[in-house]
């Protein structure tokens, strides 16, 4: 009978992996196969067309003295930390709306999301053509209301701002999980909340931002790694002009790879940046790893 038992549940066992396979397939040829491989190269100096040539560290001491390195990531570090807080205040605040009980609210859902499905190089050009001095829409209106044309992507004071302006453009995706989000809320805790006496403010700094805090806390990591993996844009809109104030530290991997041929060292930096990522994440759950409520269980977030 035992040995039934064990058949069956080895059985089982193949199954479940046979079902998990194109999963375990594809993260070992398009993730932790690149990452090794990655990590391997990092150790070489290979300029791609030429025979490698094993340096050890090299590259990653190379970079304590690299100017650029520095400038790209103080460049992507400080458009991460504006960026993301803003798109997640906005999308919050527009999914807020988008949750009363108002005439076409489906439309209005729907022309909110449709924006974000526009995503590369399509709008990277779009923008690029909003924000040019010329004859872009954005300064046409400013010269409408009287006042003078931004340069906005040659000039190295507003080049970033414009790109962080241009990332709001896609609060669409956020505004679909705040919305979950919140319809996820029980209406009995803010009916209890206005028979206490509680109003508005009070009841979205009590109820709304606690019950939430678990989307919030999902919505900002995500929003994190992928600012900093911020690349088309940039590519597209300025190449990292002007005066390299746009070169956001993915475009300068981009370059060391395939401008300047230095495969091994893009390698390099494509580490250093996996380690800063996974550094900011790390901070994040420590820091709200008291603030983070999970409905139904009385453990509290963070790791």
């Amino acid at each position: 009978m035992s040995f039934i038992t064990e058949r069956i549940s080895r059985r089982r066992d193949l199954q479940g992996l046979l079902f998990v396979s194109p999963f375990l397939v594809g993260f070992v040829l398009f993730f932790a196969g690149p990452m090794g491989f990655a990590a391997v190269i990092s150790l070489f100096d290979w300029p791609v067309l030429s025979t490698p040539t094993f340096v050890g560290t090299d590259n990653f001491t190379r970079m304590l003295s690299d100017d650029l390195f520095w400038k790209s990531l103080g460049i992507t570090t400080l458009y991460t930390v504006i960026s993301v807080p803003l798109g997640m205040a906005a999308g919050l605040g527009l999914a807020i709306l988008l949750n009363q009980k108002i005439r076409g609210l489906a439309l209005f859902r729907t022309l909110y999301y449709i924006p974000a499905v526009v995503t590369g190089v399509s709008l990277a050009v779009l923008w690029w053509m909003m924000y040019n001095t010329e004859y872009g829409i954005i300064n046409g209106f400013l010269k409408l209301v009287g006042l003078p044309a931004v340069p906005w992507l040659t000039h190295t004071a507003w080049v970033l701002p414009a790109l962080i302006i241009m990332s709001l453009w896609q609060v669409g995706a956020g505004i679909v999980i705040y919305l979950a989000g919140l319809q996820g809320i029980p209406t009995e805790l803010y009916d209890a909340a206005s028979i206490d006496g509680a109003n508005g403010p009070a009841k979205f700094r009590h109820i709304t931002i606690p019950m939430l805090s678990p989307v919030l806390l999902f919505s900002f990591v995500l929003g994190v790694i992928g600012s900093f993996q911020s690349f088309t844009n940039a590519l597209v809109m300025t190449n990292g002009g002007p005066s390299q104030a746009s070169l956001f530290f993915v475009l300068y991997i981009y370059r060391n790879a395939w401008n300047y041929n230095q495969m091994g060292y893009a390698a390099a930096l494509s580490w250093a940046l996996f380690v800063v990522i996974l550094i900011f994440v790390i901070i994040i759950f420590r820091a709200t790893s008291s603030r983070v409520f999970y409905s139904g269980s009385s453990v509290k977030g963070g790791i």
